[in-house]
């Protein structure tokens, strides 16, 4: 284990050698011509119809402006070099973008769970040479593997799973030394399955339903040589097969096109393509591990069929740790199923973290049910939550919605402080959550507020320090990442105060953390900027939602405002803790009853900031 960690910090050195090494060889000018044009090549040669590449607005040309776009990620926030481009599940649809070759620092691209299409480029060993992360999985891409892939010596991770490529897989990829994650499953790939080297152990998940593969395994052995037909009994079988051709032809025409047929309807009905979901209906049996004994005992098909087969109309909601779908069950009793994106945990420690979490309980955590593990998909069961997320609550999109009073939103603020706080303070083993936002703040028939999400950053990836890990995004969602994390990449208590901090500020704002309806057109900043500039020219008071000034609350407001906008300062260390959060909050509220007996203890000395990251780092 060690060292894979040491090999990873090696790679992860590498790559920023390499960053480096073009930033002084080609200079500022260049790059950020060259970058420029890989983005808007990108946002040119695809589909958007969910407007997410919408902040992809390329008039500013300041400096580090592409470094808040969505999905964009660079090696430090001012310089307009992309490290990283991360477009997954975003609906995103067209061909593998060519432009792609201008991003010429890049080190990790994800355009997964989309629906990108066509053949993946034969040159893209030439295009992405320097990525330790190529994530082309669940999208409809065919034809064969590139050999060329072989020449991204750097290749961490490699997942192609969930298409349909066609053909062998290049046995030159055995040759990627670095790989500690690869996976082909779910395609239409034949021949024999390559050797690796390194770290990488070929695992029979990593070729799954792939019918034509041999000699890797539970797969039957290639068939040598010496055990093919003589040749003269191949032109003898010719000679008898000519007259069958014909009518063979007939038969396996009207077969392809009957397939074609259903496979058009099937993906009519499901637009997203749920293969993963069609792929573990042969384990409809599996039991679901309950936690709490006021569940129902139940199986997989149950989970199913009151998912609608895990339908797309059934997504309630979606983050960097899967989607959660609303399961209805017959009796009309709901529950909410988290499907998790891949871990890199073992069996052995998934059921132990499962059996930490489950045991977690606090009025505003969402609390975890059970779960179930199905092929190589991992399932968790939650209490359902009528009223949604969060972020649908504050940015509906109909715009229809009555905007939230404000003492709802002083409720849900002060009671979520709560909730993570007791992560923080009082939880035993104490949790960072990592992946804080609106959309993990879910809320109950009557709006009470619960955390959901926390510990499954850690479940994802274990190890913080590895660079692909915040390359993916997996420290949060754009717009709540604390600045620290692109020079630290370790997360921190203060990392989730500042992500608090922007979930605070949408409740006082009414805004988006990414985007600013209020702000002037030439202001290209997100949320936190727009803050910090109007606290900088003393016009916080423009920064309230306008829907919830000169209604006697105006003090509140601002008293809100000031305690969102200590959370987000730079300066990790300037912060307040989540305790002092919670209180400072409880206090702006005493006159609604919004507290309750079980109040967080004060920590102790032992308990600080900094022995939490230790605790934590070392866990």
């Amino acid at each position: 284990m060690n060292d894979m960690v040491c090999n990873r910090f090696v790679d992860c050195l590498v790559a920023g050698f390499v960053v480096v090494l073009l930033s002084s060889s080609n200079g500022f000018t260049s790059a950020t011509e060259t970058d420029l044009s890989c983005l808007r090549s990108i946002k040119k040669s695809l589909q958007d119809p969910n407007n997410y590449l919408l902040s992809w607005d390329f008039s500013n040309r300041s400096e580090g402006v592409i470094c808040k776009f969505s999905g964009v990620m660079c090696w430090h926030p001012d310089e307009n070099r992309v490290l990283s481009i991360s477009l997954s599940d975003m609906g995103l649809k067209g061909q593998f973008p060519p432009g792609i070759k201008n991003c010429t620092s890049l080190t990790g691209l994800d355009l997964s769970n989309n629906q990108i299409s066509g053949q993946i480029p034969t040159d893209i060993g030439t295009i992405i040479k320097f990525a330790t992360t190529l994530d082309l999985s669940s999208n409809d891409l065919t034809g064969p593997i590139p050999e060329s892939i072989a020449n991204c010596s750097y290749l961490n991770v490699l997942n192609l799973d969930h298409n349909q490529l066609t053909g062998q897989i290049p046995p030159e990829l055995g040759l990627l030394g670095r790989l500690t994650k690869f996976s082909v499953a779910n395609n239409l790939l034949t021949g024999p399955v390559p050797q690796f080297g390194g770290n990488l152990t070929n695992k029979a998940e990593m070729y799954a339903n792939n019918p034509g593969l041999c000699g890797g395994p539970s797969m039957n052995p290639c068939p040598s040589p010496s055990n093919r037909p003589h040749t003269s009994v191949i032109a003898g079988a010719a000679v008898g097969g000519v007259t069958v051709a014909a009518v063979g032809v007939g038969i396996g025409m009207f077969f392809y096109f009957r397939s074609a047929s259903m496979k058009k309807r099937r993906r009519d009905d499901d637009p997203e393509g749920n293969k993963w979901a069609r792929n573990i209906k042969g384990s409809k049996g599996i039991k679901i591990s309950v936690i709490e004994n006021s569940v129902p005992k139940m199986n997989l098909s149950d989970l199913m069929k009151a998912t609608n087969n895990f339908s797309k109309s059934n997504i309630i909601g979606s983050g960097r740790t899967g989607c959660i779908y609303r399961a209805v069950f017959e009796d009309g009793s709901s529950l909410m199923v988290k499907r998790l994106q891949e871990s890199q945990r073992s069996e052995k420690e998934f059921l132990s973290e499962m059996a930490t979490l489950g045991s977690v309980k606090h009025a505003n955590l969402v609390p975890l049910l059970g779960f179930c593990m199905a092929k190589k998909e991992k399932l968790l069961v939650y209490k359902d939550m009528p009223n949604g997320t969060l972020h649908d609550q504050l940015h509906p999109e109909d715009g229809d919605r009555k905007p939230m009073e404000w003492s709802l939103r002083l409720k849900i603020g002060i009671r979520a402080a709560k909730g993570l706080a007791w992560l923080h303070h009082n939880c035993n083993p104490r949790i960072i959550h990592r992946n804080i936002s609106s959309k993990c703040i879910l809320l109950d028939e009557t709006f009470e507020p619960k955390i959901s999400d926390f510990g499954l950053a850690r479940l994802m990836n274990p190890i913080d320090t590895h660079l692909s890990t915040f390359v993916n995004g997996e420290f949060g969602d754009i717009g709540y990442v604390a600045p620290e994390y692109s020079r630290t990449l370790v997360a921190t208590p203060k990392g989730d105060v500042y992500s608090f901090g922007v979930v605070l500020l949408e409740l006082v704002t009414g805004e988006r953390p990414t985007h600013v309806s209020k702000a002037s057109e030439d202001f290209k900043g997100n949320l936190v900027e727009w803050v910090t500039k109007l606290y900088e020219n003393s016009k916080q008071q423009e920064a309230l939602d306008d829907t919830l000034v000169d209604k006697n609350v105006d003090s509140e407001l601002l008293q809100f405002l000031k305690v969102a906008w200590s959370c987000v300062v730079p300066t990790a260390k300037e912060r307040p803790t989540m305790f002092e959060v919670y209180q400072l909050l409880r206090a702006i509220g005493e006159g609604y009853n919004f507290t309750s007996d079980d109040e967080i203890a004060m920590p102790t000395n032992t308990e600080s900031d900094a022995g939490l990251e230790e605790l934590i780092v070392a866990r």
